[in-house]
């Protein structure tokens, strides 16, 4: 008789495959060992349109044999970006509500041990920043972002905050703490229509490194969120990695992966990618890895050939003549006016921030620069009614 097995306190999803599979040093070993050849194949590849890329040809696109082929691939991202999304670049803003925070991340401006007044906004003070951010562009698209604080800012909290917002905004995205699956199930019946979840790192032998205490040291908890979110019928899930902490093409090709299992196991879910390079903040963390201007636009380009439709996004870490040059070759999502303190638009402008923002400019210039580069700004993509 064979034994049961005993139900993982973490739940089951990628994390439960992810080792099996696929081994992180034998990533980096296999992305080193790329050559001419390898990116002449995967090229071939996205030229033929109807051939979908392995996370092989993905690994040869992010190496350093592709530096010579920059330019071929930023005309087939450019090119296959226009085909699914047009000339567009759809709007958003995050308003934070909390920092709060019961972890430790080293790296964190909200880290549990960093001494500073802790900010949790109030119903009356979320609908102030709502207010604040409407009347500086019309903007539909609201991330809504906090420390990861379940006791304070649990699921009751974040309902509360969803119908409070769902008046003044069409789509709202939820950047916190990961939860169970059946707390996202809830708040999708209370307005919510997507989830931002981080992993931070795939390295799993150094995931603890960075995370040394609190609900987010566990990894597997972190990594199977998404699989709870996809069970749990969230409408767009946004995955991301830290770049800044590990080896970055190891990291990315790690979540290419997990993107094609979560595409296979919850086809009818959106995804959109995101890679935040590391910025200062209080925590006074150094990256490990510097990744320059010129590996975020191969990887935002490789990643656009390895899925046409996906979101990519780029926030205001991101430098203006940066982001003016990316909206052409892969990003299709932009946010702008950005504050990353809570009640930064209203109510408490003196909060500590998250992290330093790089372009500072208002909605207006943004857009302005957006329509000067030839390209239309979506504030709306998607209604209320779809729920």
């Amino acid at each position: 008789m064979q034994p049961i097995k005993s139900e993982s306190p973490w739940g089951h999803g990628f994390a439960d495959v992810i080792d099996e599979l696929y081994s992180w040093d034998d990533t980096v070993a296999a992305i080193e060992a790329m050559t001419d050849d390898d990116v002449a194949r995967a090229l071939r590849k996205a030229r033929r349109n109807t051939a979908a890329l392995t996370d092989t040809d993905f690994m040869a696109l992010i190496s350093e044999a592709a530096v010579p082929h920059l330019e071929e691939m930023a005309q087939l991202a450019m090119r296959y970006t226009q085909e699914r999304f047009g000339k567009t670049i759809s709007m958003y803003i995050p308003m934070y509500v909390s920092n709060a925070c019961t972890n430790f991340c080293v790296y964190c401006g909200f880290n549990h041990d960093n001494p500073f007044t802790r900010t949790v906004l109030t119903m009356d003070q979320v609908k102030a920043e709502c207010e604040a951010i409407r009347r500086l562009a019309p903007f539909e698209n609201l991330l809504i972002v906090s420390g990861e604080a379940p006791t304070i800012t649990g699921v009751d909290y974040y309902e509360n905050v969803l119908k409070t917002c769902r008046p003044y905004f069409h789509n709202l995205t939820i950047e916190v703490q990961p939860m169970k699956e059946e707390e996202y199930a809830r708040l999708t019946r209370s307005g919510l229509n997507g989830v931002v979840c981080f992993q931070e790192t795939y390295r799993r032998e150094r995931y603890k490194c960075y995370h040394p205490k609190g609900m987010k040291s566990h990894y597997e908890w972190r990594l199977n969120g998404y699989d709870r979110m996809g069970r749990a019928g969230v409408h767009k899930i946004g995955m991301g990695v830290l770049i800044g902490l590990e080896d970055w093409r190891a990291d990315v090709t790690m979540m290419a992966r997990h993107l094609r299992y979560l595409q296979r196991k919850y086809w009818r879910t959106r995804y959109s990618v995101n890679f935040p390079r590391m910025c200062p903040s209080e925590s006074g963390f150094q990256p490990n890895v510097v990744m320059t201007d010129r590996q975020l636009a191969q990887l935002t380009m490789a990643f656009r050939l390895f899925d046409h439709d996906i979101d990519i996004s780029y926030s205001t870490r991101e430098n203006p003549r940066f982001r003016a040059n990316m909206m052409r070759l892969g990003v299709t999502s932009m946010s702008a006016g950005s504050k990353t303190e809570p009640g930064g638009y209203a109510t408490s402008p003196e909060a500590l921030e998250q992290f330093a923002v790089s372009d500072g400019r208002s909605p207006r210039e943004v857009t302005e620069a957006i329509r000067a580069g030839g390209y239309d700004p979506v504030w709306k993509d998607w209604d209320a009614v779809f729920d």
